[in-house]
């Protein structure tokens, strides 16, 4: 989540995009979901987000059986 912060610094948004392997829009998407929060506090939404797809996906098995 560091990279996030790297055009405050002066790095370019396209250098870095290329330096990271993802598009400029993916990296405005990122910024604007967790540009604000603490690292900690990201990797915790990661994990949250990433348990409640597994729970969905549990539950639309249990409901199509």
């Amino acid at each position: 989540m560091g990279f996030l912060r790297q055009p405050e610094a002066g790095m370019a948004v396209p250098e870095l995009c290329r330096s990271g392997g993802f598009s400029q829009a993916t990296f405005y998407k990122w910024r604007a979901k967790y540009g604000g929060i603490p690292v900690s506090e990201a990797r915790r939404l990661c994990e949250l987000e990433s348990e409640n797809a597994k729970l969905e996906h549990r539950l639309a098995e249990a409901y199509h059986g």
